[in-house]
């Protein structure tokens, strides 16, 4: 993982999550966005029973997509948790400052999320002219009206008006957004971890339903393990040597 573009700290059992491209407001480049992804897979396979993701300084969370290095190989949806990979384990959004874009798509997929007074949530994709689509995961996530309003206007919602609508879970301070999702980590890792995945994937596989770019990433997903893999490679190299391919599943 690139260490100086997202960090990864463990201690009694809780993983820190850190975008850290402060010069930058944290915005998703190509590399963070690989560097994302590999951070919630070392979760995921990690001892660590919960994770809090945050961007580094009170700026930013993350202002969303670098368009002037956009994440292209892995595309953005890679570092999705639930949407690229499969994480079991409950995630924690600590959010401060700008939230924009896919950033907030990414507090979207999180489980719980904790604001600053100074977060500042907004989607302007409808006013710049682009949308990969996955925000319209906030209609099963929100009230209707509400997703709409976010997802179609581009008009800010502050910290109250995102836990008004239920965005987040609670408004903390101004510097105190990762304190507030460390007290609930600490309740989560000391949480029966079978409970906690088992009420995870019910809600995520039964009860929110899915968008099409969300079903779409799903495939995706699916086809780019196999094209990625070892064994297609040992498939074309068998093929070229005029042999029998050997195949591990890897």
């Amino acid at each position: 993982m690139n260490d100086s573009l997202v960090t990864y700290e463990s201690r009694d059992e809780i993983a820190l999550i850190t975008i850290n491209r402060p010069d930058k407001l944290n915005a998703l480049s190509n590399a963070v966005v690989a560097a994302l992804r590999e951070a919630f897979v070392r979760f995921e396979a990690s001892s660590d029973r919960t994770a809090v993701l945050t961007g580094c300084g009170e700026r930013a969370f993350s202002v969303g997509a670098d368009l002037r290095d956009p994440p292209r190989d892995p595309e953005l949806w890679e570092c999705m948790p639930n949407v690229g990979f499969r994480v079991n384990k409950p995630i924690i959004g600590a959010v401060s400052g700008y939230c924009v874009g896919g950033a907030y798509v990414l507090v979207q997929f999180c489980d719980l999320a904790v604001a600053s007074e100074t977060a500042d949530f907004f989607y302007p994709e409808a006013q710049i002219g682009f949308c990969g689509g996955l925000i319209a995961g906030a209609a099963a996530r929100l009230a209707h009206k509400h997703a709409m309003e976010f997802m179609m206007t581009g008009k800010h919602f502050d910290a109250q008006r995102a836990y008004e609508v239920g965005m987040v879970n609670k408004v903390v301070p101004a510097g105190q957004h990762v304190k507030g999702a460390m007290e609930y980590a600490e309740i989560l890792s000391q949480s029966a971890p079978l409970v906690l995945g088992m009420l995870k994937r019910f809600v995520d596989h039964t009860v929110v339903r899915r968008g099409p770019s969300e079903r779409m990433a799903e495939a995706r997903r699916e086809l780019l393990t196999v094209s990625r893999s070892k064994d297609q490679q040992e498939g074309g190299r068998a093929f070229k040597e005029k042999r029998k391919p050997v195949f591990h599943g890897d």
